[in-house]
């Protein structure tokens, strides 16, 4: 624990002044929601068949381990939450939850997840979705959040994993490529959807001392790579069309989809400075609704029997 964050610790004694709502909010619900589809998504179109009740068990897992993830970051990361507009009225900065119980709370839901998945599902999973749990917190949140611009492209493996899990959820491995070309869709759309918000965010992470790109490089350095990571995110998204491992209501999809995003992207590339945020929150808002409508196409076009 950082002097910092200690001070971020509740000053009571008494119970835990949390109600239902608070425990939700440390699980970044929003965040868990984008985990379990992508991870749904696969384990429709992995080949074989789970028992309907083991799947549910699997996304449940997959659930939970993202949410002892969220639970985890915003234990270590209470001090820069207190600092940040964003971020400030989530429970542990706002004093509802202490940082110890927050702690134990996502340590429970991590190995819950974990040993749950390796019993009722298999092992390989259950391997992965620790993984994916322990990159997030010891690599992301730990090391790379507070050390490098780097931090966002190389922590967005773990929320690429999730399809990877799903995939081996229902197939017991994890070697076949459209799992990992799924991972290099959600690996390559995290930086422009994460840097779009942190332009919008620029002045909480200055304030913060969180080296985002923005921060470090400037605006028009982030704008060039959102616009470059764009292009490569397009590439990838075409590229399970491209090796006939999708069908054409994928391909469709991704065509006019990444034609979308890079659109906003060369808008927010030439937006002038008055209008960067309102230009950038629509890079944001539209990158979730096209990592959505990809894996969306995907799994349809598996249970219509589109797929190759």
């Amino acid at each position: 624990m950082t002097a910092a964050s200690a001070t971020n610790e509740p000053a009571r004694a008494g119970a835990s002044l949390a109600g239902p709502s608070d425990y939700v909010a440390l699980l970044k619900p929003r965040v868990m929601s984008l985990v379990v589809f992508t991870a749904l998504a696969a384990m429709i179109v992995a080949p074989g068949g789970l028992h309907p009740v083991l799947a549910v068990v699997a996304l449940l897992c997959i659930a939970v381990g993202a949410g002892a993830a969220g639970a985890l970051n915003q234990w270590y990361d209470s001090d820069i939450d207190a600092v940040m507009t964003r971020t400030r009225a989530r429970p542990i900065p706002a004093g509802r939850i202490g940082r110890q119980e927050a702690l134990e709370f996502g340590t429970t839901l991590a190995a819950f997840s974990v040993f749950t998945m390796t019993f009722a599902v298999g092992y390989v999973a259950a391997m992965l979705l620790a993984v994916t749990i322990a990159f997030y917190v010891f690599v992301y949140t730990m090391w790379l959040k507070r050390l490098t611009v780097q931090n966002i492209v190389i922590g967005g493996a773990a929320g690429a994993l999730p399809p990877v899990i799903g995939w081996a959820a229902v197939t017991g491995e994890a070697l076949s490529p459209l799992p990992w070309l799924l991972f290099l869709i959600i690996f390559l759309w995290t930086p422009p959807h994460f840097w779009a918000l942190a332009l919008a965010g620029n002045e909480d992470y200055a304030r913060a001392k969180v080296p985002m790109l923005p921060v470090v490089k400037g605006s028009r350095a982030t704008r060039n790579q959102i616009v470059f990571y764009t292009l490569l995110l397009a590439a990838s998204a075409a590229a399970p069309y491209a090796l006939d491992l999708a069908g054409p209501v994928y391909g469709v999809t991704a065509l006019i989809g990444s034609a979308g995003f890079l659109a906003f992207a060369l808008l927010l590339w030439r937006a002038p400075q008055d209008a960067e945020r309102t230009a950038a929150l629509r890079v944001f808002a539209y990158s979730i609704a096209y990592l959505f409508a990809l894996f969306t196409a995907l799994a349809t076009e598996k249970l219509i029997g589109f797929a190759p």
